[in-house]
């Protein structure tokens, strides 16, 4: 009890008057430092119970003590501290990534040296290296994509290899452009709301099971791709943050043993259905245009944004019919029904309340460019008056800058636009001047010369020429690399080994969409919908090799069957 007392009277001191004066009288003695106040510590009518037996003298005693003790430890305090060297974190590197860009660059150096073969000019075989060792470096990324491109044009410019006219000719083509205006448009889809509205609406109607609503948000990605040409968009500012809230809502969680009551076939489901969304427009995927302009390049023929719809929409709604029901067969999702789907969506309706001004504007943009050019409906509806997708593009993008709907400052904050801008330039330069320069067609009778010789019927021979192309796609991490690489390559050789040339350009482009879904890396939704951590990587490889060929069944046969019927063969 007197220790307990003694500790208290210590906690409190400061509040004793009679230990106040003399413990400040015996400090004034022994120290210039005086003792810390203690604010809000109990009074000593709190303790005063405690304190019976308590002489005057022992109090005292203790008093001096607790005074000594503070003294020694204020000075202890006050005493200098030994000094301290603290070394600064250095800044992270914020250049190249070293290893790719030696790979990019010894790619270019060997291929530069090695003896230039019979038929092809040595400015030809240089602009070969500077490109493969351009297209090594946007696989590989040691720098983002239009750097890489830009390294390239510098290069070819540097060797007069090209001139620098022809090195950034493609800088005036329509269609970087194009895609640029089409991301901007894509931010203030986005950005207005107007995209989410249209996908709750889905959602809210076809929502009460899995398999409905695995279909609805199918179907919602479908008709909101092309109003919105980056599949990355789609995915990562759409559905992504749905899909998931989705999930969350039906007791789907990632790192809870749940992930398979919902989230493992949705978000597979939504991924594999999104390269196929991407195949069946123009204006759906970003390389799209590069495909369409490679064709005009090698054949002198105009795939145009009916004509692409056209030939994709019986294979394209097909496989968004089955790719999902073979995915929820053969990895199912636990969870049959999800009532509270619809329920969400709803909720989320009512929360976002009526249409806003700017969707308004964003959606009356949308038809104002219907009526006029092809984005969405000027890109359908712009030759018949006579009004070309970049005019049209421009003039949605001015009414969206006017209203505010949009403004410059997110135009110029939309880094993607800028840099696809610049690749894509770049790539159609180049390839379009290998192909003037003579490779593409060496190449080409190279390439003739060994298919022709297995004495195959031109179906075959595609058959072979379409396989080779799709699964060489493991070893790009991008399709428009894929396509800027080999498109040309392949349809001038098929188109020497007698396949209708339009045909064989549209099939192309058609994969050029479709293998994406091979890898996790293979298109712009896949590190995405994979980074949701909801399906394993060998999964999620293994199923996107079986859907892959169920892809090029549904193309390739009944695709090839509708495309009879249409003319294009």
């Amino acid at each position: 009890m007197a220790s307990f007392a003694l500790t208290s009277c210590s906690l409190s001191f400061n509040s004793l008057p009679c230990l106040k004066s003399r413990s400040l009288s015996h400090l004034r003695s022994t120290s210039h430092n005086p003792l810390p106040s203690r604010p809000n510590l109990p009074k000593l009518s709190a303790v005063s119970p405690l304190l019976p037996k308590l002489s005057k003298s022992s109090v005292t005693s203790t008093t001096r003590r607790i005074s000594n003790f503070a003294v020694n430890a204020s000075s202890a305090s006050s005493a200098p501290s030994a000094p301290t060297s603290i070394t600064p974190a250095s800044p992270p590197w914020q250049g190249a990534a070293m290893k790719p860009l030696l790979a990019s660059i010894a790619t270019g150096v060997v291929l530069w040296f090695v003896p230039v073969p019979s038929g092809v000019t040595k400015p030809a075989w240089q602009l070969l290296a500077i490109f493969l060792a351009t297209i090594v470096g946007i696989i590989t990324q040691p720098l983002p994509l239009g750097a890489v491109a830009l390294m390239g044009l510098g290069a070819s410019v540097l060797t007069k290899t090209l001139p620098f006219s022809a090195a950034f000719s493609a800088f005036g083509d329509p269609i970087p452009w194009l895609i640029a205006l089409a991301f901007f448009f894509a931010r203030g889809f986005i950005k207005t709301g107007l995209g989410n509205r249209i996908a709750y609406q889905f959602v809210s109607l076809f929502g009460s099971s899995s398999l409905g609503l695995g279909y609805s948000l199918v179907f919602s990605e479908a008709l909101l791709a092309p109003a919105i040409p980056s599949v990355s968009a789609r995915a990562g500012g759409i559905f992504l943050p749905l899909v998931k809230s989705l999930c969350v809502a039906c007791g789907s969680n990632v790192g809870d043993g749940t992930e398979h009551k919902l989230g493992s076939w949705l978000m597979l489901t939504c991924f594999q259905t999104s390269v196929i969304s991407s195949s069946m427009f123009l204006t759906a995927m970003a390389a799209n245009p590069l495909s369409a302009t490679l064709t005009f390049n090698t054949i002198q023929q105009t795939i145009g944004w009916t004509d692409w719809a056209k030939a994709a929409i019986v294979p394209g709604l097909i496989s968004l019919i089955v790719v999902p029901l073979i995915l929820y067969l053969i990895y199912p999702p636990t969870v049959k029904s999800s009532p509270d789907a619809p329920k969400l969506a709803r909720e989320k309706l009512e929360k976002m309340g009526p249409m806003t001004t700017n969707e308004i504007i964003m959606a009356g943009t949308l038809f104002l460019t219907m009526q006029n050019a092809p984005k969405v409906g000027l890109w359908i509806f712009g030759g018949m008056l006579n009004v070309d997708a970049v005019t049209a593009a421009i003039l949605g993008l001015s009414v969206l800058l006017i209203t505010g709907a949009v403004t410059w400052k997110e135009c110029l904050a939309e880094a993607v636009a800028w840099d696809t801008l610049t690749w894509f330039a770049a790539l159609i330069a180049m390839a379009g001047y290998l192909n003037k320069y003579g490779l593409i067609s060496w190449f080409s009778q190279t390439v003739v010369k060994f298919v022709g010789g297995l004495g195959l019927s031109w179906q075959l021979s595609f058959g072979i020429l379409v396989l080779l192309y799709f699964y060489s796609h493991y070893f790009f991490a991008s399709g428009a690399a894929h396509i800027g690489a080999m498109f040309t390559a392949f349809l001038s050789v098929a188109s020497a080994l007698g396949t209708p040339p339009y045909f064989g350009a549209i099939v192309l482009a058609f994969l050029s969409n479709l293998m994406g879904g091979l890898t996790h890396y293979g298109i712009g939704s896949a590190p995405i919908f994979y980074g949701a951590n909801y399906v394993p990587l060998a999964k999620w490889w293994g199923y996107g090799f079986l859907i892959s060929v169920v892809n090029i069944i549904i193309w390739l046969g009944v695709g090839g069957v509708w495309w009879k019927a249409i003319g294009l063969w």
